[in-house]
Protein backbone atom coordinates (compact mmCIF):
# COMPACT_ATOMS: atom_id res chain seq x y z
CA UNK A 1 0.00 0.00 0.00
CA UNK A 2 1.40 3.50 -0.90
CA UNK A 3 0.42 7.01 -1.57
CA UNK A 4 -0.31 6.87 -5.85
CA UNK A 5 0.30 10.57 -6.46
CA UNK A 6 1.34 13.97 -5.57
CA UNK A 7 3.64 15.61 -2.82
CA UNK A 8 3.80 12.22 -0.97
CA UNK A 9 4.07 9.97 -4.04
CA UNK A 10 5.35 7.04 -3.62
CA UNK A 11 5.63 6.55 0.37
CA UNK A 12 5.56 3.50 1.65
CA UNK A 13 2.01 2.99 4.18
CA UNK A 14 1.38 1.16 7.35
CA UNK A 15 -1.72 -1.00 7.41
CA UNK A 16 -3.08 -1.76 10.96
CA UNK A 17 -2.20 -4.88 12.53
CA UNK A 18 -5.16 -7.87 12.36
CA UNK A 19 -7.98 -8.86 10.40
CA UNK A 20 -10.39 -6.03 11.35
CA UNK A 21 -9.63 -3.44 9.11
CA UNK A 22 -9.46 -4.00 4.66
CA UNK A 23 -7.21 -1.44 2.94
CA UNK A 24 -8.61 -0.41 -0.39
CA UNK A 25 -6.34 -1.72 -2.86
CA UNK A 26 -4.37 0.71 -4.61
CA UNK A 27 -6.45 -0.06 -8.38
CA UNK A 28 -9.45 0.79 -6.57
CA UNK A 29 -8.04 3.95 -5.21
CA UNK A 30 -6.15 4.90 -8.56
CA UNK A 31 -9.68 5.15 -9.94
CA UNK A 32 -11.35 6.64 -7.64
CA UNK A 33 -8.75 9.70 -7.56
CA UNK A 34 -9.16 9.75 -11.38
CA UNK A 35 -12.63 9.74 -11.20
CA UNK A 36 -12.73 12.83 -8.24
CA UNK A 37 -9.81 14.34 -9.20
CA UNK A 38 -11.38 17.43 -10.65
CA UNK A 39 -12.63 17.94 -6.93
CA UNK A 40 -9.60 17.80 -4.85
CA UNK A 41 -7.41 20.50 -4.91
CA UNK A 42 -8.50 22.80 -2.42
CA UNK A 43 -11.15 20.36 -0.88
CA UNK A 44 -12.62 19.85 2.48
CA UNK A 45 -12.08 16.06 3.04
CA UNK A 46 -13.43 14.47 6.21
CA UNK A 47 -12.02 10.24 5.86
CA UNK A 48 -14.62 8.18 8.14
CA UNK A 49 -13.93 5.21 9.76
CA UNK A 50 -10.35 5.75 8.28
CA UNK A 51 -8.40 2.60 9.04
CA UNK A 52 -4.60 3.48 7.66
CA UNK A 53 -5.64 6.86 6.67
CA UNK A 54 -4.48 6.08 3.02
CA UNK A 55 -7.34 7.79 1.16
CA UNK A 56 -7.03 10.85 3.53
CA UNK A 57 -3.83 10.67 2.80
CA UNK A 58 -4.31 10.53 -0.80
CA UNK A 59 -6.26 13.53 -0.58
CA UNK A 60 -3.86 15.56 1.17
CA UNK A 61 -0.93 14.43 -1.50
CA UNK A 62 -2.56 15.51 -4.41
CA UNK A 63 -3.85 18.98 -2.41
CA UNK A 64 -6.78 18.71 -0.42
CA UNK A 65 -6.74 22.02 1.59
CA UNK A 66 -7.22 19.67 5.10
CA UNK A 67 -8.53 16.19 5.88
CA UNK A 68 -10.04 14.86 9.00
CA UNK A 69 -9.52 11.45 9.79
CA UNK A 70 -12.26 9.86 12.25
CA UNK A 71 -11.16 6.39 13.88
CA UNK A 72 -11.72 4.72 17.33
CA UNK A 73 -9.67 1.12 16.58
CA UNK A 74 -6.14 1.75 18.53
CA UNK A 75 -4.62 -0.48 16.04
CA UNK A 76 -5.81 1.38 13.19
CA UNK A 77 -5.37 4.81 15.14
CA UNK A 78 -1.45 3.97 15.31
CA UNK A 79 -1.15 3.24 11.81
CA UNK A 80 -2.73 6.66 10.72
CA UNK A 81 -0.63 8.51 12.97
CA UNK A 82 2.52 6.52 11.35
CA UNK A 83 1.02 7.51 7.84
CA UNK A 84 0.39 11.05 8.79
CA UNK A 85 4.32 11.23 10.04
CA UNK A 86 5.93 9.29 7.04
CA UNK A 87 4.45 11.43 4.73
CA UNK A 88 4.78 14.65 6.33
CA UNK A 89 1.65 16.19 5.27
CA UNK A 90 -0.01 19.29 6.83
CA UNK A 91 -3.61 19.63 7.98
CA UNK A 92 -4.90 16.59 9.20
CA UNK A 93 -6.60 16.46 11.97
CA UNK A 94 -7.50 12.66 13.85
CA UNK A 95 -10.82 12.40 15.68
CA UNK A 96 -10.48 9.41 18.42
CA UNK A 97 -13.78 8.90 18.64
CA UNK A 98 -16.77 6.76 17.69
CA UNK A 99 -18.51 7.95 14.38
CA UNK A 100 -21.47 8.87 15.98
CA UNK A 101 -19.51 11.20 18.72
CA UNK A 102 -17.16 12.42 15.94
CA UNK A 103 -19.77 13.54 13.74
CA UNK A 104 -21.29 15.38 16.92
CA UNK A 105 -18.15 16.91 17.43
CA UNK A 106 -17.99 18.53 13.79
CA UNK A 107 -21.41 19.92 13.64
CA UNK A 108 -21.66 23.35 11.78
CA UNK A 109 -18.39 22.19 9.75
CA UNK A 110 -18.63 21.22 6.05
CA UNK A 111 -16.67 19.00 3.98
CA UNK A 112 -16.51 18.73 -0.01
CA UNK A 113 -15.37 15.17 0.34
CA UNK A 114 -16.82 12.76 2.90
CA UNK A 115 -15.68 9.30 2.00
CA UNK A 116 -17.08 6.56 4.44
CA UNK A 117 -15.47 3.02 4.30
CA UNK A 118 -17.68 1.06 7.35
CA UNK A 119 -16.84 -2.52 7.92
CA UNK A 120 -19.11 -3.88 5.56
CA UNK A 121 -22.44 -3.17 7.67
CA UNK A 122 -25.22 -2.05 5.65
CA UNK A 123 -26.35 -0.73 9.19
CA UNK A 124 -23.70 0.73 10.46
CA UNK A 125 -23.69 2.46 6.95
CA UNK A 126 -27.52 3.91 7.13
CA UNK A 127 -26.56 5.03 10.64
CA UNK A 128 -23.74 7.00 9.51
CA UNK A 129 -24.97 8.57 6.64
CA UNK A 130 -27.95 9.54 8.64
CA UNK A 131 -25.76 11.13 11.18
CA UNK A 132 -24.05 13.23 8.17
CA UNK A 133 -27.48 14.59 7.19
CA UNK A 134 -28.60 15.43 10.45
CA UNK A 135 -25.66 17.58 11.24
CA UNK A 136 -25.60 18.95 7.83
CA UNK A 137 -21.57 17.85 7.32
CA UNK A 138 -21.83 17.97 3.27
CA UNK A 139 -20.95 21.00 1.75
CA UNK A 140 -23.08 22.31 -1.26
CA UNK A 141 -22.01 20.58 -4.56
CA UNK A 142 -20.03 17.92 -1.85
CA UNK A 143 -19.78 14.63 -2.33
CA UNK A 144 -20.07 11.16 -0.06
CA UNK A 145 -18.46 8.46 -0.81
CA UNK A 146 -19.35 5.32 0.19
CA UNK A 147 -17.25 1.80 0.08
CA UNK A 148 -18.93 -1.06 0.50
CA UNK A 149 -19.17 -4.77 -0.94
CA UNK A 150 -19.48 -5.26 -4.40
CA UNK A 151 -23.38 -6.52 -4.22
CA UNK A 152 -24.22 -3.20 -1.89
CA UNK A 153 -26.98 -0.77 -3.14
CA UNK A 154 -28.54 1.64 -1.07
CA UNK A 155 -30.81 4.74 -1.27
CA UNK A 156 -30.67 7.28 1.42
CA UNK A 157 -33.39 9.94 1.95
CA UNK A 158 -31.98 13.25 1.41
CA UNK A 159 -29.04 12.00 -0.79
CA UNK A 160 -28.88 11.01 -4.97
CA UNK A 161 -26.90 8.33 -5.42
CA UNK A 162 -25.33 9.69 -8.56
CA UNK A 163 -22.88 6.64 -9.45
CA UNK A 164 -21.81 3.25 -8.66
CA UNK A 165 -18.47 1.98 -9.69
CA UNK A 166 -17.06 -1.49 -9.07
CA UNK A 167 -13.46 -2.40 -8.98
CA UNK A 168 -13.09 -6.43 -7.89
CA UNK A 169 -14.99 -7.00 -4.91
CA UNK A 170 -15.00 -3.25 -4.19
CA UNK A 171 -17.73 -0.70 -5.04
CA UNK A 172 -18.39 2.90 -4.66
CA UNK A 173 -21.37 4.64 -4.25
CA UNK A 174 -21.26 8.49 -4.84
CA UNK A 175 -24.35 10.70 -3.57
CA UNK A 176 -24.98 14.12 -3.42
Amino acid sequence: MRVIAGSARRTALVAPQGTNTRPTADRAKESLFNIIAPRIKGARFLDIFCGSGAIGIEALSRGAKEAVFIENASPALKAVKENLTKTKLQNAEIIEASVEKAISLLSGRQFDIIFLDPPYDSKLLVQTMQEISRTNLLAENGVIIAETERSTELEFPGFLLTSTRVYGRTNFLFFS
